[in-house]
């Protein structure tokens, strides 16, 4: 097995799609016992990873809940006010996540004995933990200037989970096994919006007990809540999978074998130059990059604003907050049938555009209809897809980029430029008090046209990426078949990279 490893992870980064030889290879990591092994995995790490990222979002959105209960009154937000006090958030939030996201995949060019300083047992529950105590002080903020810094320092502490617990996929699973497993952590994301719905409307029954209001309360309890995951957290997070306690020795074994098999898992690349300039001159990292930002733009403005667009379509506070429950269910359980749906026929491009065509719809409808259940309707359709497309294109650059700074550099670029939408929709462009005329028609033309522009972006990427894919199976077939005696010369001089996405039996995950 081992001579199997070295070979393979001397080759070069091969897709599972690749040739036939390569992708033989790739299955005999597909046994009865490695999917066992993978079950197992799972178990330990996707429900307590998806819960901490349930408590993640549910702290950074529940303030569109404690709008509805007065924050904005009582803190003396004006205007357009709060929408800065959204932006703050992700202005933190991309400050730090950027750096968060370098120094953990950073670690991916080095060997496995520098993972040491980095150990995710104890650095996730600890960004927990101390997000929670500060999502507790957004109960007990006294003004407008208050909420602002709060928001600052909860985008601050929140920045490194996202990307920590994608990095510690990666030393779990293959690149083809982790696009499903991201999907079900995003999904935590529009859980968080239903849970939300619910606690915020029995929360805000508290209202005036020990001279609090109910807003404020529903930042106290579900930052409580928060602390309390995470000091449990500090006994079930898992650490690296060289050392997880919860394999065996020859299944920890196994497990590196396989990582080790798969693109260039097993191999060591010094840090060059060369590779980042690589990356920023790659357009489809850009095109990665703009896609989430396309997504993001409308994530971050349904999923804050959405108590505030039901409550606009004529229901009274507590029923608009129950009312958020339901699209973000149908957007959770849309998000896991999608990931499922992409995992069984291997497509992703297909997927994110069938997304979007949802979220268009449902925008539509909220755009033309009259009737208040109606535009409901639509809000449901908005949920699912806007969601669903983020949730199938976060990992999608991690497969499809080989050659491990420059993977680091398209993560980090896709999550800086995605980000830049969501700063951009909470504080900037849409759902501002001065565009709530006619039910917000402005804000919801604006997102249809975030969500065309993130289509185009997965039809770009699609189109080109099978068309490289036909290309150099042609190629591929020509030096096997030596029908040109340059041919060969030709893939070796221009594609034959080794751990490289320009190598000739390299495919793309479309």
């Amino acid at each position: 097995m081992t001579e199997k490893v070295d070979k393979i992870a001397s080759e070069g980064a091969v897709s599972p799609t690749g040739s036939s030889r390569n992708a033989s290879l790739y299955e005999d990591y597909d046994t009865p016992e490695d999917r066992r092994i993978m079950r197992k995995v799972d178990r330990h790490l996707l429900p307590i990873l998806t819960l901490l990222y349930l408590l993640s979002f549910l702290d950074r959105t529940n303030i569109g809940n404690a709008k509805l209960l007065g924050l904005t009154t009582q803190l003396h937000v004006v205007g357009a006010n709060y929408n800065l006090s959204l932006a703050i958030y992700f202005i933190a939030y991309v400050t730090f996540e950027v750096p968060s996201n370098v120094s953990e995949r950073g670690h991916e060019l080095t060997d496995m004995h520098s993972l040491k300083r980095f150990d995710p047992a104890k650095w996730l529950p600890s960004l927990t933990l101390v997000w929670g105590i500060v999502s507790v002080c957004q109960g007990v903020v006294k003004n407008q200037a208050g909420l602002f810094a709060v928001r600052f320092f909860l985008g601050m502490t929140e920045a490194g989970l996202f990307p920590g617990v994608i990095f510690l996929f990666s030393v779990y699973y293959r690149r083809r096994e982790r696009h499903w497993r991201v999907a079900v952590f995003f999904g935590g994301a529009a859980l968080a919006g239903a849970f939300g719905g619910i606690l915020a409307f029995a929360i805000g029954k508290m209202d005036g007990i020990g001279g609090r209001q109910g807003w404020a309360w529903i930042f106290i309890l579900e930052g409580i809540l928060t602390i309390v995951v995470s000091l449990a957290a500090y006994w079930i997070v898992p650490t690296w999978a060289h050392k997880a306690k919860f394999l065996t020795e020859p299944e920890r074994a196994r497990l590196l074998a396989r990582l080790a098999a798969d693109s260039d898992a097993g191999s060591y690349e010094t840090f060059e130059w060369r590779y980042v300039r690589e990356a920023f001159g790659d357009h489809l990292v850009w095109a990665y990059a703009f896609l989430f930002h396309g997504f993001a733009f409308v994530l971050y403005s349904l999923s804050l604003f959405l108590p505030t667009i039901i409550a606009n379509l004529g229901f009274v506070t507590w029923k608009a907050q129950l009312m958020t429950v339901p699209p973000n269910t149908v957007a959770a359980l849309s998000i896991w049938a999608a990931a499922y749906a992409a995992s069984r026929f291997k497509r992703r491009a297909v997927f994110i555009i069938l997304a979007a065509a949802v979220a268009i719809i449902g925008y539509i409808i909220l755009l033309a209809a009259n009737h208040a259940g109606v535009r409901y309707f639509g809000v449901h359709l908005a949920a699912a897809g806007v969601y669903t497309g983020n949730a199938l294109l976060l990992s999608w650059p991690g497969e499809n980029v080989a050659g491990q700074t420059k993977r680091a550099v398209a993560v980090a670029m896709q999550i800086t430029i995605g980000d830049i939408g969501a700063i951009a929709a909470t504080g900037v462009l849409i759902y501002r008090p001065s565009f709530a005329v006619d039910n917000y028609r402005k804000p919801h033309i604006i997102a249809i046209g975030y969500v065309v522009f993130g289509a185009l972006c997965a039809s770009y990427l699609w189109f080109w990426m099978a068309r490289e894919n036909r290309r150099r199976d042609a190629i591929e077939a020509e030096v096997a078949g030596g029908e040109k005696g340059d041919a060969r010369d030709r893939t070796e001089s221009r594609e034959n990279l080794v751990s490289s996405d320009r190598n000739l039996r390299y495919r793309y995950q479309i």
